[in-house]
């Protein structure tokens, strides 16, 4: 393989990614002024609105399906623009129905996206390669996100919402991304033919899990974090920006490191140091008592995001090349699960003690250390755990 293909590839993976945080980042931080102010939403069309969101990522495992009749980085472009189209036309009409159909059509594109941006970056890159070009990938997310909430919080110091156009803008520019990947960058040849079927590998059985709990405690967060700011300690809606400004702005400078780290201590290391610092983090959260402790959780609690990361090198050191596509369709879905039954029903532990909520956070965080303790200092096919290593030196 030549050097100018490979470079190529890379080009196309960051591309996919800055088009994916402009729409999306976009999609989401005017959401709630959106259908508030213009559509007149109550708290069950938002409630709806935002459980239809996540059953485009509950389906992700029907990427596979539609890779039997388009291959994957067509069909990668084609969810960036979908999730462009989707954004863009978000504004039009004002009402329930149509904010409940773009939003489908925005989550399917960019669900899709990220199982096939995730399948595509474990194929391309070489395995001492992935944990830093992952770091660089989230690293480009974080500065985008910051660019794209720097610009709209400063247009809206000076101007009031145009709805319309902001969201035309931001979709706009994911679908020309797509169209540029589509006519400028050539279709590369897959190195290995995957499986076009559904399966659960028992050999892949700890990634599954890590990949579950994973989504579990990253609803925690998303939905209770911000929340116990807002409910608690009493946080404006400039603050709330400002704070995601600085979060974006830490991801950029530390998931790189982050990447990096990866690939020197290896990811049984890294994952351990992110739960043990992810069950502390979430008792701090169910105890913590000012404002400044909150913020500073929620800013830790952010940046171990970026060692998920791991989780990902992980399942490619031990998955068979051929599996890769069909498994990353599936541990989306199971990502998901979390994200269709932990809300409601950890919102209804929250109205009776919210501390139990990031008491649970914490024991899910503890789940996953001890699961992580499983993974080989050099994991591999055939050596996708620790337990099969002691299996191996006790039946030698």
């Amino acid at each position: 393989m030549s050097y100018l293909p490979i470079k190529k590839r890379k080009t196309l993976l960051f591309l996919l990614a800055i088009g994916n945080t402009i729409a999306f980042a976009t999609w989401q931080v005017l959401l709630n002024n959106f259908v508030v102010e213009q559509a007149k939403f109550t708290g069950e069309e938002i409630g709806i609105l935002q459980s239809l969101r996540e059953v485009p990522g509950f389906l992700a495992f029907t990427a596979i399906l539609i890779m039997l009749f388009i291959r994957q980085q067509r069909f990668a472009i084609l969810a960036l623009i979908t999730l462009g189209f989707g954004t863009a036309i978000t504004a039009f009409y004002p009402s329930a129905l149509w904010l409940y159909f773009t939003t489908v059509l925005m989550s399917f594109g960019f669900h899709y996206l990220e199982t096939l941006h995730n399948s595509l970056s474990l194929q391309w890159l070489t395995k001492e390669e992935a944990p830093k070009v992952l770091g660089k990938l989230l690293s480009t997310r974080a500065i985008c996100n910051l660019l794209v909430l720097g610009t709209i919080y400063v247009y809206l110091l000076f101007y009031a919402a145009n709805y319309i156009l902001i969201y035309l803008l931001a979709g706009g520019a994911a679908i020309s991304i797509g169209l540029f990947c589509w006519i400028v960058i050539p279709q590369f040849e897959d190195q290995v033919t995957q499986r076009k079927e559904l399966f659960l590998r028992k050999k892949y059985w700890l990634y599954y899990l890590l990949t579950f709990l994973a989504g579990a405690r990253r609803q925690i967060f998303v939905v209770f974090a911000g929340f116990l700011m807002v409910e608690k300690f009493g946080f404006p809606i400039e603050n709330v920006v400002l704070l995601t400004l600085v979060n974006a702005a830490l991801t950029f400078w530390l998931a790189p490191k982050i990447g990096a780290l990866i690939s020197y201590i290896g990811e049984r290391k890294t994952l351990t140091l992110e739960y043990v610092g992810l069950v502390i983090i979430f008792v701090s959260y169910a105890f913590v008592d000012t404002v400044e402790v909150a913020i500073a959780l929620y800013l830790l609690d952010h940046l171990f995001f970026a060692m998920a990361i791991a989780i990902n090198t992980y399942f490619q050191k031990i998955a068979d090349p051929a599996d890769i596509a069909s498994t990353s369709s599936i541990s989306f879905t199971i990502n998901h699960i979390a994200a269709v039954i932990l809300p409601a029903l950890l919102g209804f532990i929250w109205i009776i003690n919210h501390s139990a909520v990031f008491l649970i956070g914490a024991s899910i965080a503890g789940c996953s250390l001890l699961l992580t303790q499983l993974i080989p200092d050099k994991p591999q096919q055939h050596q996708e755990t620790r337990w099969i290593l002691w299996q191996s030196d006790q039946n030698a």
